[in-house]
């Protein structure tokens, strides 16, 4: 009887065990691969040019390969690029389905407006939201700007706020700020800071 067996020990006893008896069990159904490996190799491989890029969900800029075929100019894949420093070729659960961005039959490729009232969402071109976002912006600031509080020069207004998202990089970040800034927002937050 043995007194002592190590982890090391336990592991290789019970790794030669299982592997002998999967063995054993393959060989008694009579299992033969010959015919999914010939499968396997009548199917195409896409092949396509590998254009490199940038993970679209954090500031941590996550260098991926986009593999888009040349023929349909569709992407067929994406993945982490191995030469990068910051990722090594490795991507989180979000910048893995990245290509789910563009094959998605429910993502949104148009922007959708709900006016005041209504029970519905409308199509609308980027350029008209763009518009109305810059027209509502202007109407509120002009309403609400306040100049002078309590014999201070304040120049700013409180009714509007924004929230940026987490994906804006460093220089973004900046830009931003000082936009927002200019236009007198002081509630100004980022999921960057968070």
């Amino acid at each position: 009887m043995v007194d002592h067996i190590t982890r090391r020990q336990f592991l290789k006893v019970s790794g030669a065990a299982l592997g002998g008896a999967a063995a054993v069990e393959l060989i008694g159904l009579g299992l033969d691969t010959r015919a999914v490996q010939a499968q396997a190799q009548t199917v195409p491989l896409k092949r396509g040019k590998e254009v490199p890029s940038i993970c679209p969900y954090c500031a941590v800029g996550c260098a991926q390969i986009v593999t888009v075929d040349t023929t349909s100019n569709k992407i067929i894949d994406i993945q982490g690029n191995p030469d990068s420093p910051i990722n090594r070729g490795t991507l989180c659960p979000k910048g893995a389905a990245t290509y789910q961005l563009t094959i998605n039959p429910l993502r949104e490729t148009k922007v959708k407006h709900r006016a005041p009232g209504s029970d519905h969402w409308e199509d609308m071109s980027l350029d008209d939201a763009m518009n109305r976002i810059a027209q509502l912006v202007k109407q509120t600031r002009d309403q609400t700007f306040v100049v002078e509080k309590n014999g201070k020069k304040v120049y700013h207004t409180k009714a509007i706020a924004s929230l940026g998202g987490a994906t804006l990089d460093n220089e973004e970040n900046y830009l931003m700020k000082k936009y927002l800034s200019g236009l007198g927002v002081v509630y100004i937050e980022n999921q960057a800071r968070i």
